[in-house]
């Protein structure tokens, strides 16, 4: 465990559009620093599949076509970040995404004695955004993520983890897409002044991704 590298900053949300690199960058650092990634999409998944009471709540408003609660899914945030794993630090990926969820987020923390160390904002254009939003691959069995543009596979057409067919979904149309970056820049955009104004926001301009990790580096370690 030595030889894995320290960090001075540790607890970090991750904020940028869809197709931003956020997923992806996560990735590289939890590989490379041993740190927590937490995604709701994840929680979410894992609440219901362990039968938990917040589970069958989400899962029965997901079927029924509703937003999971505020409430609910803060609630799930809160019991991920008190395991074990989340002690050497964390990486928050699609959570907060509006300004009342951050706020909840703030009083979950305190609640566990932690804070948040850094906001990292990778602000990416709308043209690059939209590139690769529809360049997006996942693969049937294993349901790895690639891209056309970013990170294609080695073999057309096949995943590299698994060997299955990659297939392109509907919601990565290019309507989908620009639907997806205006429910940002109304929901969770707001969140960058936020957090400028608290003093936590490490903005990245648009990059590539290998950049993009590099000066992420510098800023923690």
């Amino acid at each position: 465990m030595s030889d894995i590298p320290k960090l001075r900053k540790k607890n970090l949300i991750f904020l940028g559009a869809p197709g931003a690199g956020k997923g992806t960058i996560a990735k590289e650092m939890v590989d490379k620093y041993r740190i927590a990634h937490i995604s709701t999409g994840d929680i979410l998944r894992a609440e219901v599949a362990a039968h938990t009471e917040a589970g069958k709540q989400a899962e029965a408003l997901i079927k029924g076509g509703q937003l999971v609660p505020d409430e609910l899914v803060a609630g799930m945030v809160r019991r991920r970040i008190a395991e074990p794993d989340c002690q050497r630090g964390f990486i928050l990926d699609g959570f907060p995404r509006t300004i009342r969820q951050a706020e909840m987020l703030e009083d979950a923390l305190r609640e566990l004695k932690l804070f948040i160390d850094l906001v990292i904002y990778l602000a990416v254009d709308d043209e690059t955004l939209l590139k690769r939003l529809t360049a997006r691959l996942n693969c049937r069995k294993c349901d790895a993520i690639y891209n056309k543009i970013s990170r294609p596979p080695k073999k057309a057409g096949v995943c590299d983890q698994c060997g299955g067919e990659l297939f392109q979904r509907p919601d990565d149309s290019l309507e989908t897409a620009k639907s997806r970056l205006k429910v940002f820049y109304a929901q969770t955009a707001p969140l960058v002044d936020y957090y400028r104004k608290n003093g936590l926001l490490f903005t990245l301009e648009a990059a590539a991704i290998p950049e993009m990790m590099a000066k992420v580096s510098a800023e923690l370690e």
